[in-house]
């Protein structure tokens, strides 16, 4: 769900960082900023944690550093501006939301961008983001796609399901079956567009530097021991959790991404 206040974060973001003239586009000198992925499951409040990490981070920014913002929904305002596409596409950009079918016909007739073409745009935006730091990005395999970018904590939230229902239900306005109907087609959803775009499995723990549980933490404490984890216990200057431990397994799903552009690019 997005709100008006954390569109206007983003598009500032996008505005200061992305666009031409931009004093911190990638590959203008900067210290190396932290930046955070997570993935989730439907229902287990990470856009709430989300939220309260960046606000927990900002606290300890020097003043004139970007300000920690959270891309989620947003990221699609982010793709957009990026690579100029035009406001209708957004639409499509949601985790794995068109069949392979809907995705062929479209392109026949010129309806939108091949789903490859988006994923492609998506994932160099991902990275761009994750490149200037100060970003939280929220699902779209984030974690696969900066896997092998030191300056970034890859975070998965899960929940015991029936808390899940509950907190989808209060959040979204629906009834108990449709709030758990509506966990379920979204944990399936997120876990195809891991498997199709990115040969990875989204409940891989091989794949996250941090993995919690937030059917046993408080938001509250959820946001804290991932800004621990990007900061360092008690370093409010930063260094974080080392990449230098990155397990195979990561390592493994970065080249099949990598493959996955190089295919992308032959088209």
């Amino acid at each position: 769900m997005n709100n008006p206040a954390g569109l206007d974060r983003c598009l500032s973001f996008i505005n200061l960082q992305l666009n031409p003239g931009g004093s911190d586009r990638p590959g203008n000198h900067h210290p190396m900023r932290q930046a955070v992925t997570i993935s989730r499951q439907a229902g287990c409040g990470a856009l709430v944690v989300a939220e309260k990490l960046a606000a927990r981070l900002q606290q300890t920014t020097p003043a004139g550093e970007p300000p920690w913002t959270v891309f989620d929904r947003n990221l699609m305002a982010a793709v957009l501006a990026d690579h100029n596409l035009p406001a209708r596409i957004a639409k499509f950009l949601p985790e794995d939301r068109m069949t392979e079918l809907q995705d062929i016909v479209d392109e026949l007739f010129g309806l939108r961008p091949a789903s490859w073409t988006m994923i492609q745009q998506t994932s160099e935006t991902i990275l761009k983001l994750a490149e200037l730091g100060n970003a939280i990005l929220i699902g779209r395999g984030g974690n696969v796609i900066t896997a092998k970018r030191p300056n970034v904590v890859h975070v998965r939230l899960v929940a015991p399901l029936a808390a899940r229902i509950e907190h989808a239900a209060k959040i979204y306005g629906l009834s108990q079956p449709a709030a758990r109907a509506f966990c379920l087609r979204e944990d399936a959803g997120r876990r195809r567009y891991l498997r199709k775009y990115f040969k990875a499995d989204i409940d891989d723990p091989l794949l996250y530097h941090l993995c919690l549980n937030t059917g046993l933490v408080t938001f509250d404490e959820a946001a804290r021991l991932i800004a621990e984890a990007v900061q360092g216990p008690g370093d409010p200057a930063g260094g974080g959790m080392s990449k230098a431990g990155m397990t195979d397994t990561s390592a493994a799903c970065a080249h099949r991404a990598e493959l996955q552009y190089t295919q992308l690019e032959r088209l």
